[in-house]
């Protein structure tokens, strides 16, 4: 009997040993820990993450599209900017107001963040520029994968809003 005792209490002293000495934290809710397994070389630098694309200044790149260069004269064309505003009512104020952020950014400074060659060529073929242009893919990101719809916009049409565009400093 004594034999049985002794190692019932040794058997006892093991497993009280075994499972001490493991903290275990308990926390409230539902949590899941995880890890990456590899890491995945990011595109973007640091200073494009820093800034959202609807503010970040981009005025070297043209973007892709037919306008690969494009003059403005220093003196706005107001019968283009009436054109233009029109253009902007009729095809683009479904997803841009002027004055706040909307579906789309809005156009208000446009033309201190982006070259007129950029806002053309968006304006023109949206869907390309997306694909291929950094700052559209941005864009996109940005707005939650709100694509610009193509609104069949001429180059003369385009051009007349990017006169409205210039007064709306």
């Amino acid at each position: 009997m004594k034999i049985n005792s002794i190692i019932f209490s040794s058997l006892l002293t093991v497993f009280l040993l075994a499972c001490g000495g493991k903290e275990e934290k308990k926390t409230d809710g539902f949590s899941v820990e995880r890890t990456k397994a590899t890491e995945q070389p990011q595109e973007n630098t640091s200073a494009t993450n820093d800034v959202p694309a609807s503010e970040r200044i981009t005025l070297d790149n043209k973007g892709v599209g037919q306008i690969k260069s494009l003059s403005l004269d220093p003196e706005i064309n107001m019968e283009m900017v009436e054109a233009g505003s029109a253009l902007f009512k009729t095809n683009c104020t479904a997803c841009h107001k002027v004055d706040k952020r909307f579906i789309g950014p809005s156009p208000k400074g446009i033309m201190k963040r982006r070259s007129p060659e950029w806002i053309m060529n968006m304006i023109l073929d949206p869907q390309l520029m997306v694909e291929q242009d950094r700052c559209a893919k941005d864009l996109l990101v940005e707005f939650n994968g709100a694509a610009m719809a193509n609104q069949n916009i001429t180059v003369e049409q385009a051009r007349s809003i990017l006169e409205y565009f210039r007064t709306l400093e």
